[in-house]
C-alpha cells in the first residue's frame, strides 16, 4: 500500500511542479459522492464564519526578564484548525501551545501571529503569506502551516492544491524563515461519514498529505503527518477529541496535534535536543522522498526532511508539551 500511495503521490507533486490539473486516483462518481458528504456532514456539524480565539501576543515573557533575549517569531498559516476553531480559550489553540512550547525549550520568548483563516483552502496562502512578509521587522523565524481538508472536501485538483503550498513553502523560505506544515489531517474520522465512503475520504486525505510532503520537502521545509496521528484516536474517543461540532477538534484533540509538531518545530530552529539521527529502534531513517511522504502518511507524528539529492529523513521524534500560559500582549515596534 505505502508503495503505491508513493506512485500516486509522486504523480500529483510532478503535475503540481510543471502545472499540470487534477490526477484521477479514483472514479469521478465515487469522488464526487464522498466529498459530498464530507461536505454535507461539514455543514451539520459546523460552519466555517466562527471568530477564531485571539491568541496572538507574547508566550514565554518571564524569559525575556529574565535573561533580556529577543523573542523568536512564530507564525501560524491555514485554514480552521490551524485558526483553532472549536475551542474557546486562547490558550487551547494549537498556536499557543506551540508557542509556549517553543518557548519553554528555547528559554526566550515567543511572539506568536496567527494568519489563519476559518474555511481557508490553499488558494488563500499567497494572501497569508503576504500579510507575514509586508512588514520586514515583522518577519517570523519559524512558519506552521496546516491546510488540506477544506481542498479535499471543495474537490480543489491535488495537483493544485500542492502547487499552491509549494509557492507559500518557497516564498517563506526564500524570506528565511523555517517553515513546518502539518499535512492533510484524515477525514474519514467525520462521524457523519460512514463506511465505505469513510475509506475513500481517508484514502484521499492521505494521499494529499503524502504528495504535500514532497512538495514542501524539496522546498526545503519539513512536514508532520497529523492523519494517522489523530485518526485511530479520535474514532477511539471521538468525544473527548472532537470539539462541540463534531468536526474540529477538542482541546485535547489540538493538544495532541500540538505534541507531534512541537519537536519538529523545535528542531527547525536547531533548539531540539535529539540530534537528526535516525534510530533503527524506532525504525527511522533514509528513503526515496516519495516512499518517506507514504509511510508519514499512514503513521501520525512522523516527520520528513529533506536529505542528500533524492533521499529524505524519516523520524519520529518523542514528544513533551509544556503547559501553554495566557499570551502577554506585544509591544508595538517603534516606528
Amino acid at each position: 500500500m505505502s508503495m503505491s500511495r508513493a506512485r500516486v503521490a509522486r504523480r500529483i507533486a510532478a503535475a503540481a511542479a510543471y502545472g499540470g490539473g487534477g490526477i484521477g486516483v479514483l472514479g469521478g462518481v465515487v469522488v464526487g459522492l464522498v466529498l459530498t458528504e464530507v461536505s454535507l456532514a461539514r455543514k451539520v456539524v459546523g460552519g466555517s464564519d466562527a471568530v477564531k480565539p485571539a491568541a496572538d501576543g507574547r508566550y514565554g515573557f518571564a524569559f525575556a526578564l529574565r535573561n533580556g533575549q529577543q523573542p523568536l517569531r512564530l507564525a501560524f498559516l491555514g485554514d480552521s484548525t490551524a485558526a483553532g476553531q472549536g475551542v474557546h480559550r486562547p490558550s487551547q489553540t494549537p498556536g499557543a501551545l506551540l508557542a509556549s512550547g517553543l518557548a519553554a525549550v528555547a528559554e526566550r520568548p515567543v511572539d506568536l501571529r496567527n494568519v489563519a483563516s476559518c474555511g481557508a483552502q490553499s488558494t488563500d496562502l499567497e494572501r497569508q503569506v503576504s500579510l507575514l512578509l509586508a512588514d520586514p521587522r515583522m518577519r517570523p523565524d519559524v512558519c506552521v502551516i496546516m491546510i488540506g481538508a477544506n481542498d479535499v472536501t471543495h474537490r480543489m485538483p491535488p495537483a493544485e492544491s500542492v502547487r499552491l503550498l509549494s509557492d507559500a513553502v518557497r516564498r517563506l523560505r526564500e524570506s528565511g524563515c523555517a517553515v513546518v506544515v502539518g499535512t492533510c489531517p484524515d477525514l474519514g474520522t467525520i462521524e457523519p461519514v460512514y463506511q465505505p465512503l469513510r475509506w475513500i475520504a481517508r484514502r484521499l486525505s492521505r494521499q494529499l498529505a503524502a504528495a504535500q510532503t514532497i512538495a514542501v520537502v524539496e522546498q526545503g521545509g519539513r512536514t508532520v503527518s497529523l492523519g494517522d496521528l489523530l485518526g485511530p484516536e479520535f474514532e477511539a474517543r471521538p468525544r473527548e477529541l472532537f470539539g462541540p461540532d463534531n468536526y474540529h477538534p477538542s482541546a485535547e484533540g489540538y493538544a495532541t496535534a500540538a505534541m507531534a509538531v512541537l519537536p519538529t518545530l523545535c528542531a527547525a530552529l536547531g533548539l531540539w535536543p535529539e540530534e537528526d539521527r535516525p534510530e533503527a529502534a524506532r525504525q527511522e531513517g533514509y528513503l526515496p522522498v516519495a516512499r518517506a511522504a507514504a509511510e508519514a502518511a499512514a503513521e501520525g507524528g512522523t516527520e520528513v526532511t529533506a536529505a542528500r539529492g533524492p533521499w529524505a529523513l524519516l523520524l519520529r521524534r518523542r514528544r513533551r508539551l509544556p503547559e501553554s500560559q495566557p499570551p502577554t500582549p506585544i509591544p508595538t515596534p517603534e516606528t
